[in-house]
């Protein structure tokens, strides 16, 4: 009755675009899957990340594959806040089906808000490009809707650095890394985000994404110095 009870709330969570841990640990075997079968992932730094309790795992993005890479190496499921642009189509179900969540990113979107500090009140991870869109991938520009998940939540925010993935176009498809070629993913140590008062104001925030930068900053220039990228 329990299982049963549990597996009704995932798929209701799943349907509501809220992202269920069931649905999440699904994407996670698919991820390993695909990126293990197709690219030769290098995890650093994996035993980083806190086993149990909420998490912001903040990722740079410089290519595609960079979140369903970080969802078939991080060492736990991971629910990624994943523009409205993507659910198009069969993605749709499949994305939400698998704990994704949907976002708008026009504006203040509140069901996307609700979801996400849903995951992190589960105890769940929450995966967050903080650039809000593929670039550099140097988080050299920071919108401020990670430094609010992790204030407003608590949450440790824990740096992830994927470099490889833009380096080189395959010769099957232009679009996507050399086949078996090395993709790196770098975890680093998670940190508090906030300054310990709990204020939300706009000033707390500015500071936070201040800081949550220069750790960001720092984590990937040790993490090229290290995989030598």
């Amino acid at each position: 009755m329990r299982t049963a009870r549990a597996q009704a709330g995932a798929t209701a969570a799943a349907a509501a675009g809220k992202g269920s841990e069931s649905g999440a640990a699904v994407g996670r075997r698919i991820g390993v899957g695909l990126m293990y079968g197709l690219w030769k992932p290098r995890v650093l730094g994996a035993w980083k990340v806190p086993a149990t309790g909420p998490v912001i795992l903040a990722v740079n993005h410089s290519h595609i594959i960079d979140g369903p890479m970080l969802m078939g190496t991080a060492p736990r499921p991971v629910h990624f806040l994943i523009k409205k642009e993507a659910f198009i189509g069969p993605l749709d179900p499949f994305l939400r089906g698998i704990g994704q969540l949907k976002v708008d990113r026009s504006g203040a979107d509140r069901a996307a808000i609700t979801g996400a500090l849903g995951v992190l009140e589960r105890g769940g991870v929450l995966g967050i490009f903080p650039e809000g869109t593929r670039g550099e991938g140097d988080f050299a520009s920071l919108r401020a809707g990670l430094a609010y998940f992790a204030v407003r939540s608590g949450a440790p925010v824990a740096p992830v650095a994927v470099l490889g993935s833009n380096e080189r176009r395959g010769r099957a498809i232009s679009a996507l890394p050399p086949l078996r070629s090395r993709v790196d993913v770098v975890f680093g140590d998670p940190f508090d985000a906030g300054d310990g008062t709990g204020r939300r104001t706009r000033a707390a925030l500015d500071a936070a994404t201040e800081r949550i930068q220069r750790r960001l900053g720092a984590h990937l220039s040790e993490a090229r110095r290290v995989t030598g990228r």
